[in-house]
């Protein structure tokens, strides 16, 4: 397929994870040194690209001028259980992930994009476990991540009572949520089924309680899949990055 910008492979010896990590960067095609650029960074990334359509999406709004300069940086995981132990809350890789995060991939980009090098200018986007990761990080490190997208997070005690206890740091935080109506019996690694709507409900209110910028959709009929995430991405980015 053509695609006008240029994917940049970087990998980074992570101390954290003592494993080697792979960043796949998306400039787009007008990408120089001149501009500055906001970063959105993917976890579930090879998912975003190929599924979400990350790369054609980017060229197209770009090209239509509905999105500011903005570099995609996508970086996924092994299989499902290495996603589990980095992505939910409660994994055991997780406090490590979020430092690697922090402390190793903001800094490479940060060398290789000409930034703000300010938290308005870098997302956190994920699906799933993966958005729960994106909203937990920035709670934590509200400095240095400005915004967070999370399609059907998956939200337990500890996500509510971590947002319930940091007012304060998501004042600062512009964050878009989706959860579609029919994500009441999801399907989970562990071979559970879930409801996500109600939970997601629960962190709706509290977030809108917050005063900080806000996106809250329900996805008429919208299962936990990425039928449905992938027809919401045009929506995302003109929100988040325009």
């Amino acid at each position: 397929m053509g695609r006008k910008g240029t994917m940049v492979e970087k990998e980074i010896e992570s101390k954290y994870l003592q494993e080697t990590m792979t960043l796949k960067i998306y400039q787009p095609e007008a990408f120089s040194p001149l501009y500055k650029y906001n970063i959105c960074m993917m976890q579930d990334g090879n998912d975003y690209f190929q599924m979400g359509r990350v790369a054609t999406l980017s060229d197209k709004l770009h090209d239509s001028h509905e999105i500011t300069n903005t570099v995609f940086a996508g970086i996924h995981y092994q299989d499902k259980h290495d996603r589990r132990k980095k992505y939910h809350p409660s994994g055991e890789q997780n406090e490590a992930y979020t430092k690697f995060l922090v402390n190793e991939v903001v800094p490479l980009l940060d060398e290789l994009i000409p930034t703000y090098h300010m938290g308005q200018s870098r997302a956190l986007m994920g699906d799933s476990l993966a958005g729960t990761l994106a909203l937990m990080t920035a709670i934590k490190y509200p400095n240095t991540f400005g915004k967070v997208i999370m399609q059907s997070p998956y939200v337990d005690e500890k996500v509510l009572n971590l947002v319930k206890n940091n007012t304060d740091n998501l004042h600062a935080i512009d964050i878009y949520h989706t959860i579609g109506e029919q994500e009441t019996k999801v399907n989970m690694t562990d071979g559970n089924t879930a409801d996500f709507l109600k939970p997601n409900r629960e962190l709706n209110d509290l977030l809108n309680a917050k005063g900080s910028t806000y996106h809250y959709y329900e996805i008429e009929s919208g299962e936990h899949t990425w039928k449905y995430w992938q027809k919401d991405m045009p929506c995302v980015l003109t929100t988040m990055f325009n």
